[in-house]
């Protein structure tokens, strides 16, 4: 929808199609390169690139990429983002499957007139095509046919390979749920619980506007009751089908957002299934493969043939093993031949992956008949086939598979006319998924205990809200049709593929050269002996990070992507079950940490660990309907249990990387578009609610009071991606943060007022209830700066340039002085010093930005000082190392560095990274760190 947006307030081509090179002078050619390895498998790929500010305008620009052999390559392109006078700044590009695949490749930009532009664009012979009915949307990619009903419980009505055979039908979502569940095996027959299916229940479809290279189709509804039962439709579903001329495979976006009631809906198995066509294959030339571990696959056929009594053959036997067509039965040796009807044929396979250390799978013959247990492993890859030696079939894999557990694949019906693959996204095989509180409140019934009990545990509980309600979960699922069964080396790499899906990216030099993502980044640097150690440390804290994920298990349906808060060194593990220590869910902007280090280092390694991350803390931190829709929940025991719902956690800056980085990746446009209604939260409900002195409380359509740090910072993030991406609502977020801005330009104090009075009618900011006549008030805050303000503030300075309301800049510069300086310059500056001054080492990064400014030497020194000497942070004497603890002392074996925590890695991060942006420099000449 948003692309439709551009075409029709634009007039302008937000996508191009394969365009011809121009003479004209003015033009960029930009390399890519794979994120890692170069990729054994393709199947089309979208990604995003950053342009220079004032350099090219959307109706003047083609886009070209080509190979190393200067080959061009179709490429579809659309515009993501804008710098302020309307230039491109941002670029989302797809291309095809590729036959051979370079390392790297060269986009183009080349300016020319709109005049040429038009006679440029020519359609591919690509072979997409897309029809759109009043009854259903077909997608034809050249390979493959796909047609996507418009009402009814099918999400996909058919998938048909180039040469006819329909090798998937009938795709729809499966939901089971119960009302309850027994607290143990005794209770069982006691409790009354009542179980439900539903399935998908179509509600709209719509198709992407340009469609010369990828079509994108978009399949939105709510799963049905289904097979009797009462319950109202519920857990509404968004679908996105990306298909790419010339493939064969369909990748499917899946989001979902839980609206039930923790206690009576409980999910027991979440799905999507296949009807794969089989009628007219032979029992034994219908083939299952099932993945288990580094590529390995489970090869079997419905009616097996081989280890009988008596040998059909080799060449027999061998064709089955390998998924060819066997010989004719005639050929057989009579004595199996004769005898095929005593042979059973297995209808039914289930794979179960409900731990991330263990798989099983087991079959049988139909409902009704035991189930016989296969060997099973560790790891399963994730990707399953059902199909015939001459009928094709339908491959479906799950992204992660493992590391989201409780996962399953299910094969059943595999003897009748139609059989049907099932991917779990959760598991009817393992317990339901409990999303109640983990407490009962343990009698905190006023403010008073609430605050009390967070000195203890530091969780910030309130009765009620504890729930679930509006969180999310996306998934990314694969379908890959054949035409006859693949050999498992294929199917091996399509397992990588999807676990590691292709990714092109810029270099990170290009990428700061052009500023899009800022500029308070520098690429690594290692010019002396201080700069290298900080480069070191850099890399052991993220490498540290992943191998955590894997000691501590840091898996599952909903956890998978966060990460945990702090360590307790006695028990050797994460404060998992202590109130605030556990999910870290973005605190203290880890996120921005991971993508900054990304950005300037291009490593595979950190791009999945952050992409991860990003998927996670968009979704499942955040509520995405509701009362509370656009605030995140502060970080606890279970991701939504802490009572502090902020816009803080939800930083749409958090996303904005992997937005633009990926193309405009739509589920996190998705999730940009949800933010800019955030501030409307703050008429119902107080983020200050428990610890507010001034006497103020929300009324309905008066001005609502906010912090300039925390709350602006997350609002302001928002609606500067809106005015960035040109949205459906820019002008409305460009006043919005116009009229905040020039409110806090206008404090007396500025930035250091801490907070102000927002009055959301016409995006204008008052000063706070404690200063109404703006006499100058100091409120600091540790937390103001450490959830995205200065990357915020500083991109903001940059796109507005000289139209920047006045005195913005000079209020953001001084709190920047300010906050480190001693009392006596605080006094000067503001007749009082400052309290509550910590996270010292993180503020470094604000002096750095000072002094980089203001092109102040003394500063510079400052800042390292900041950085080196403090009390709340990492110093150079950490041991910065891990130590294994094993044997009995701890559950499994893990690394171990007691001294970390979330909050110091992500401050340290990225005040080490500014820094040296900012004022590298002056490292090599500060006195510190001391020995």
């Amino acid at each position: 929808m948003r692309q439709l947006f551009l075409w029709a307030t634009l007039g302008a081509l937000a996508s191009e199609t394969l365009s011809r090179p121009t003479n004209n002078s003015s033009s960029d050619s930009i390399k890519v390169h794979w994120v890692g390895d170069i990729p054994e498998y393709h199947t089309g790929t979208t990604f995003g690139l950053p342009w220079p500010e004032g350099k090219y305008k959307i109706n003047s620009t083609e886009f070209t990429i080509s190979g190393k052999s200067n080959e061009q390559v179709p490429l579809q392109s659309w515009v993501t983002g804008y710098w302020r006078d309307g230039s491109i700044k941002w670029t989302g590009h797809a291309i095809p499957p590729l036959d051979t695949i370079d390392d790297e490749y060269r986009v183009s930009a080349s300016a020319s007139s709109s005049r040429r532009r038009r006679s440029n664009h020519t359609e591919p012979s690509s072979g997409l095509s897309v029809t759109n009915t009043d009854s259903e949307i077909t997608v034809g990619t050249g390979k493959l046919t796909v047609s996507f009903p418009k009402q009814g419980n099918s999400i996909v009505g058919s998938i048909t390979t180039s040469s006819g055979k329909v090798v998937g039908e009938n795709g729809k979502l499966v939901l089971h749920t119960q009302s309850g569940v027994a607290e143990d095996v005794a209770t069982r027959g006691s409790t009354s619980i009542n179980y439900f299916n539903f399935e998908s229940n179509v509600e709209e479809v719509s198709v992407s506007k340009e469609t010369s290279v990828r079509a994108l189709v978009t399949v939105r509804g709510k799963h049905q009751v289904s097979g009797g039962g009462d319950h109202d439709d519920w857990l509404p579903f968004v679908l996105r089908f990306y298909m790419y001329a010339n493939s064969d495979a369909i990748r499917v976006v899946h989001s979902i957002v839980f609206d039930g009631k923790p206690e009576e809906d409980f999910i027991t198995g979440l799905g999507i299934q296949f009807q794969v066509s089989l009628e007219g294959e032979e029992l034994y030339n219908r083939h299952v493969r099932l993945p288990g571990v580094n590529g390995g696959y489970l090869h079997e056929s419905v009616q097996g043939i081989t280890g009988l009594r008596r040998d059909p053959g080799e060449e027999v036997r061998t064709a089955q093993y390998e998924g060819k067509v066997t010989p004719n039965v005639s050929t057989w040796d009579t004595r199996v031949s004769s005898r095929l009807q005593w042979i059973p044929a297995w209808n039914d396979y289930k794979l179960s992956q409900l731990t991330p250390d263990g798989f099983t799978i087991k079959k049988r013959t139909k409902s009704g008949q035991a189930w016989i247990n296969i060997p099973g492993g560790t790891r399963s890859e994730g990707v399953a086939y059902l199909g015939g030696a001459t009928q094709g079939g339908l491959a479906v894999g799950l992204r992660d598979f493992w590391k989201r557990f409780p996962s399953g694949l299910d094969i059943s019906d595999a003897g009748a006319d139609k059989g049907q693959v099932t991917l779990w996204l959760y598991s009817p095989e393992a317990a339901p998924l409990d999303l109640r509180p983990f407490h009962d409140g343990l009698g905190q019934n006023t403010y008073k205990k609430q605050l009390d009990a967070l000195e203890i545990t530091y969780e910030d509980y309130e009765g009620g809200f504890n729930t679930p309600y509006g969180i999310a979960r996306t998934s990314e699922i694969y379908l890959q049709a054949f035409e006859a069964t693949p050999a498992s080396d294929d199917l091996a790499r399509l397992g990588k593929h999807i676990n590691e899906p292709p990714v092109l990216v810029p270099e990170p030099e290009y990428i700061k050269e052009t500023k899009a993502a800022g500029s308070y980044w520098g690429l690594p640097d290692t010019s002396n002996e201080k700069a290298k150690t900080i480069e070191s440390h850099l890399d052991f804290l993220v490498k540290f990070y992943q191998g955590q994920v894997n000691d501590h298990r840091w898996y599952g349906f909903l956890d998978y992507g966060d990460i945990m808060h702090t360590y307790d060194e006695d028990r050797h593990t994460w404060r998992y079950d202590i109130g605030g220590y556990a999910w870290d869910n973005s605190e203290l902007s880890p996120d921005l940490f991971f993508w900054q280090y990304f950005l300037r280092t291009g490593r595979a390694d950190i791009y999945r660990f952050a992409e991860a991350l990003t998927r996670h803390t968009g979704e499942v931190d955040v509520y995405h309907i509701g009362d509370w829709k656009g605030l995140g929940t502060r970080h606890g025991v279970q991701h939504f249990s802490d009572s502090a719902k902020q816009v803080r956690i939800a930083q749409p800056l958090y996303r904005k990387y992997f937005y633009y980085l990926s193309g405009g990746d739509e589920r996190v446009g998705e999730l940009l578009d949800e933010a800019l209604d955030a501030d409307k939260t703050y008429g119902l409900l107080d983020p200050q609610r428990k610890v507010r002195t001034d006497g103020w409380t929300p009324s309905p359509g008066q001005p609502v009071a906010f912090s300039l740090g925390t709350d602006w910072a997350g609002l302001a993030g928002g609606w500067l991606i809106e005015w960035e991406r040109r949205g459906p609502r820019w002008q409305e977020a460009k006043q919005k943060l116009t009229g905040t801005a020039k409110g806090i330009a206008s404090f007396k104090n500025g930035f250091v007022t801490g907070n102000g009075l927002y009055a959301i009618s016409n995006s204008t900011l008052l000063p706070p209830p404690t200063d109404p006549n703006n006499e100058g008030v100091v409120s600091i805050s540790h937390l103001n700066a450490v959830f995205g303000l200065p990357e915020v503030v500083s991109e903001l300075l940059e796109y507005w340039g000289d139209e920047a309301p006045e005195g913005l800049e000079s209020a953001w510069l001084d709190y920047c002085y300010y906050y480190g300086a001693t009392k006596a310059e605080q006094t000067a500056r503001y007749g009082t010093s400052f309290s509550g001054i910590s996270l010292v080492q993180g503020h470094s990064r604000l002096t750095a930005y000072y002094a980089k400014h203001r092109n102040n030497a003394t500063v510079a020194a400052r800042a390292w000082k900041e950085f080196y000497v403090n009390n709340d942070g990492f110093t150079a004497d950490e041991p910065w190392i891990a130590e294994r603890v094993n044997g009995s002392a701890v559950l499994i074996p893990v690394d171990e560095a007691s001294w970390i925590s979330t909050n110091a890695v992500a401050q340290y991060g990225l005040a080490a990274i500014q820094d040296l942006a900012l004022v590298g420099g002056a490292v090599e000449k500060s006195p510190y760190p001391s020995s």
